[in-house]
């Protein structure tokens, strides 16, 4: 994928937008959305070359945490230790993103890529976000494996969801553009 600094720049600020509008109803919220943070990453991986956008949107996801427990007096019970694993997850994201980004081609058959950078993305990220939480945070007095692997199965398929609900509003939007780019530069070839 070979994006201009100014489209790239764009993606950029909806993503902001996007991550402001949605991470745990901090503040502006269409109808409470589910939190598009996973999607954000792996989308950011996808289309923004700069690696700066990855600190960029980590410091963004801290910053509006922050804010919802200390302005909006959410709670505080995801603040523990375990809060630096969110790190490592949303690298997980990122990374999935560009990686994918190395493979895109505009054809059906490079949903599977897509698809399996998803999944294996989603669970990873689940293992360190929700496992890093139910190991470190001091919340479960005596965490096990057994215990975690039944949290796993429970909400690894939301987080999924979650993701690929915000992905595939994405597919439908970059399919339309390329189709209408690939349209229109089809037009003016024939006509020049």
């Amino acid at each position: 994928m070979k994006l201009s600094a100014r489209h790239q720049f764009i993606i950029g600020l909806l993503l902001i937008t996007l991550m402001t509008m949605t991470r745990g109803h901090h503040f502006a919220t269409l109808n409470h959305l589910p939190s598009a943070s996973w999607a954000i990453f792996f989308l950011a991986g996808f289309y923004i070359s700069s690696k700066f956008i990855f600190p960029i949107l980590l410091g963004l996801a801290g910053l509006l945490d922050f804010a919802a427990i200390t302005i909006s007096g959410g709670s505080n019970y995801c603040a523990t230790p375990a809060y630096a694993m969110l790190l490592p997850a949303y690298g997980t994201l990122w990374l999935a993103g560009r990686w994918y980004a190395s493979q895109y081609q505009f054809s059906l058959k490079n949903l599977v890529p897509l698809v399996l950078s998803l999944i294996i993305a989603a669970a990873i990220t689940t293992l360190l976000s929700s496992g890093g939480f139910y190991f470190f945070s001091g919340q479960y007095a005596e965490p096990s494996l057994i215990e975690f692997s039944q949290r796993f199965l429970k909400y690894y398929p939301r987080s999924l969801s979650n993701l690929a609900f915000y992905i595939g509003i994405t597919a439908v939007i970059h399919s339309y553009i390329s189709l209408t780019i690939g349209a229109k530069s089809t037009t003016t070839s024939t006509y020049s």
